[in-house]
């Protein structure tokens, strides 16, 4: 069998791109599909889990579904912590073993140049201790054309372009970037979203105007935002029936110990709040806009400095000068910027949200998907 699988890992860092690069290497492997998935699991090229073996011909069918601004050697850019040269068709291998149909290609490219953008810190990912991993949020027609779970189980198995999408990413940050444990991934427990993070908005179930509309882009655009977030928090408010009711359980969710964020505001990481429709439509029916919402979170989303002082990240905090004088019972805020919660509408019926609490060191990065 043949396939263009064995991409560089590792490769010096560079000033600015080359327009091209060559192609991925071919690589001949015989034997039956275990055979090969034995091959690819003892190189450390896959995730553990079984792979699509990329054949030339399933590579080739990828590409044929990118962007036509896109060629095959077009390089995107180089992928720490190991600065592995990024090409459109290296990334196409890693979608293809990870199972994505070629419509999905767009958007896991979109994905990549957007965990490429230097504000989002790739490699510092890949190697903190905090377990980070890449999110990705989907809003725009492209979800609803694509299939991309925005409903019931919205964080869970069962829906191919969700599970695939999000781990061509995670295997091209693998592959490309060495986010492996022998090497530089450094996690000290690492979360599911290791393997895979990706839904979309519930626009059909959303009451506000869609996330991306929110963020300034043409209702006809889609995009994807990508946050690295250090696990998910879920929380439950069945007994409360007012928006307000449920704003103050979710803020209750957010302001406890251990909550990373309390200590790095200065870094403009990116916590994401995703509310279930059930809680949406009763939070949009007591008057509440997104931006409302927004607001309301970031004048509530606080703890006392003397509850954070001396614990936690203390030690490493990265936060405005005037704090280091603040008393005791100055309220810290989750984050220095408002603008720096997004809040999503995602899921199905039941009274549940949850909140990604965001990794410090990243702040989050946005690509519009080139059709």
């Amino acid at each position: 069998m043949t396939s263009p699988a064995r991409s560089p890992r590792r490769g010096p860092a560079a000033a600015a791109a080359p327009v091209a690069a060559p192609r991925a290497s071919r690589l001949s492997v015989s034997g039956s599909v275990r055979d090969i998935n034995d091959y690819y699991y003892a190189k450390g090229w896959t995730d553990g889990l079984p792979i699509i073996p990329p054949t030339q011909d399933l590579v080739l069918e990828m590409l044929e579904a990118s962007p036509v601004t896109m060629k095959a050697e077009q390089v995107l850019g180089r992928l720490p912590p190991l600065n592995g040269t990024v090409t459109v068709e290296k990334v196409a291998v890693n979608s293809v073993m990870a199972g994505c149909k070629p419509d999905y290609f767009p958007v896991v490219l979109a994905a990549v140049k957007a965990v490429l953008q230097p504000q989002f810190n790739a490699g510092g990912i890949t190697t903190t201790t905090g377990g980070a991993a890449p999110v990705l949020l989907v809003s725009g027609p492209i979800a609803q054309r694509l299939g991309i779970n925005s409903g019931t189980a919205v964080f869970g198995s069962g829906h191919q372009a969700n599970a695939t999408i999000g781990r061509a990413l995670r295997l091209t940050m693998r592959n490309l970037g060495g986010a492996v444990a022998e090497t530089m991934e450094k996690s000290t427990h690492g979360w599911p979203g290791k393997y895979t993070m990706c839904f979309a908005e519930n626009q059909p179930r959303c009451p506000w105007e869609p996330l991306h509309v929110a963020l300034g882009y043409p209702a006809e655009a889609s995009i994807v935002i990508v946050v690295a977030a250090r696990g998910i928090h879920t929380m439950v408010e069945s007994s409360q029936e007012t928006g307000e009711g449920a704003l103050e359980t979710l803020v209750a969710s957010m302001t406890a110990g251990g909550i990373s964020g309390y200590y790095f505001q200065a870094r403009g990481a990116s916590p994401v709040v995703v509310l279930g429709p059930e809680h949406a439509a009763e939070i949009a029916a007591s008057g509440y806009s997104r931006q409302d919402v927004v607001d309301y979170l970031f004048e509530h989303v606080r703890l006392p400095m003397g509850v954070i002082k001396n614990r936690g990240h203390y030690g490493a905090r990265s936060w405005p000068a005037e704090y280091e004088t603040a008393p005791d019972d100055f309220m810290v805020p989750l984050v220095a910027d408002r603008s720096k919660f997004l809040v999503m509408v995602a899921g199905g019926d039941g009274r549940h949200s949850s909140w990604f609490p965001a990794w410090s060191a990243t702040q989050r990065a946005v690509e519009v998907v080139e059709g």
